[in-house]
């Protein structure tokens, strides 16, 4: 089915344009007064404590080691690839966030 995409668009609110601006303006204050109440106060997910014991818990992180065309930088100690390099002066490295 083929679509004119340049045709005007018929709307079911373009027959009621000939509403009044305080029907409008009272139509927008409800809508509004929607937006604002969304918060039903019953919290979703829990809440952590920065207290809290981890000590139970297990990580799984899979290191790969530094490859040849990466370095470490020497500001903030993250591995780059070797295009992120914006200063090199003997063996000190910085990345181009850093400079």
């Amino acid at each position: 089915m083929a679509t004119d995409y340049d045709a005007p668009r018929v709307k079911d609110t373009d027959e009621s344009t000939d509403e009044s601006l305080d029907a409008i303006a009272a139509r927008r204050r409800e809508v509004d007064v929607a937006v604002l109440d969304v918060d039903d106060g019953d919290p979703v997910d829990s809440i952590d404590l920065p207290d809290a014991d981890l000590s139970g818990e297990e990580l799984t992180v899979r290191v790969i080691p530094k490859q040849a065309d990466e370095f470490t930088c020497s500001s903030c100690f993250l591995v780059h690839h070797h295009s992120r390099l914006a200063l090199q002066s003997g063996n000190r490295m910085v990345c181009s966030d850093c400079v």
